[in-house]
């Protein structure tokens, strides 16, 4: 790994990540921003760079989309840039900005993957704002956030997965915000380190040390660390568990009621027609994504287990069943207002009835495949 220490800074809420990287520039002395910016990315497939430090502009270029794919353009060309400034030696920390709707995930794998150690993944939040981008189900294009021409992502799934995935949130201190914003963004992401931009704390957060294998087992669907039941402020977690299977039609009818019961849900289960299927659940916005996330591990012969990561061997093994192994219903609902019970309750009508369970498994794999065009089957 090279000496240069890295910190990656991301989130669609400009102001606030504007706000953490000049803190850090003046907290960090020696430390320098790359920034790359997508904005014309879309329309002219071009990506434009800035290297600057806390005395102001270094450097500037451009480099052309790849592939039109965001990752691939600044894969090419961040990793050069972190080359030179590590082998020019007066750089103490590389703050890399990431555009709005780039998600911190892919650039750490890229950073790391060049031979450099991350420190630190941070998300800038705006507290205020958490609620209105979770809810907002518009295309990034349609706003001028689409990272490429065929971008088909959402404000919501975008400003989730940023928000999810960084152990560090820099958070501003808005006169908007409430006390039910402030716990909504305690039970999205719970076990996040919040530091407000203004106390000083930010650069310890960014060079407290980053594992970006760790952070991709808690992000995969079988073992992802999901939310705790809460309850404050007015606003609620739901963890529902359960260990028969969905019937396939009914939940099907119910998907519109579920996503739209609450600003975030996600988690895991499974059907009764695709019992070796581990199906993901993440919904934001209004909008639903369900697909594979692979077999459950009840599903493999003995000999396939060797090739499975050892935490999610670990993570199946704390919650076995004895008929169904792995296979379980986990899903998590996050809201201000969650009707609880009333979701409880349909969730409860979507699994096989008695007299349905008791019919076994070849009667559960003729049931109608609602699910096909859904996971393009």
């Amino acid at each position: 790994m090279t000496e240069l220490p890295v910190v990656i800074v991301g989130g669609l809420h400009a102001d606030a990540r504007t706000a953490a990287v000049e803190r850090l520039l003046t907290e960090v002395p020696g430390s320098v921003v790359l920034h790359h910016d997508l904005a014309t990315a879309a329309a002219s497939g071009t990506v434009v760079r800035t290297v600057r430090d806390a005395s102001g502009m270094r450097s500037s270029g451009e480099t052309p989309l790849v592939n039109d794919c965001a990752c691939c353009a600044l894969r090419e060309d961040l990793v050069p840039e972190l080359e030179r400034l590590a082998a020019a030696g007066a750089t103490r920390l590389a703050i890399v900005e990431l555009w709005d709707s780039v998600e911190p995930k892919a650039m750490a794998e890229v950073v790391t993957g060049g031979g450099f150690t991350v420190t630190g993944v941070i998300t800038a939040v705006d507290p205020a704002l958490v609620l209105p981008y979770l809810g907002n189900g518009d295309d990034l294009a349609d706003g001028g956030l689409a990272a490429a021409a065929t971008d088909q992502r959402t404000v919501a799934d975008t400003f989730a997965r940023q928000l999810e995935y960084a152990p560090v949130l820099a958070l501003v201190d808005s006169p908007e915000a409430d006390e039910e914003d402030r716990e909504l963004l305690a039970q999205l992401h719970p076990t996040a380190r919040q530091v407000y931009v203004g106390d000083g704390g930010l650069a310890g957060a960014a060079l407290a040390g980053f594992d970006v294998e760790a952070a991709a087992a808690a992000q995969h669907p079988a073992c992802a660390l999901l939310p705790a039941e809460a309850d404050a402020c007015g606003v609620t977690t739901l963890v529902w568990n359960r260990r028969r299977p969905f019937h396939p039609g009914r939940l099907y009818a119910a998907l519109e009621d579920l996503t739209c019961a609450a600003a975030r849900s996600r988690g895991r289960f499974w059907l009764a027609d695709r019992p070796d299927t581990l199906l993901h659940w993440d919904a934001a916005g209004g909008a639903l994504c369900v697909e594979s996330a692979g077999p459950w591990l009840a599903s493999l012969p003995d000999a396939a287990w060797e090739m499975v990561p050892p935490v999610r061997r670990a993570a199946a093994a704390l919650d076995w069943h004895p008929e169904h192994g792995d296979r379980c219903q986990h899903l998590v609902f996050t809201s201000p207002g969650l009707d609880r019970e009333g979701l409880a309750e349909l969730l409860e009508t979507c699994l096989l009835t008695d007299a349905e369970y008791a019919a076994g498994r070849d009667a559960w794999k003729r049931l109608p495949p609602a699910f096909d065009t859904l996971l393009e089957v």
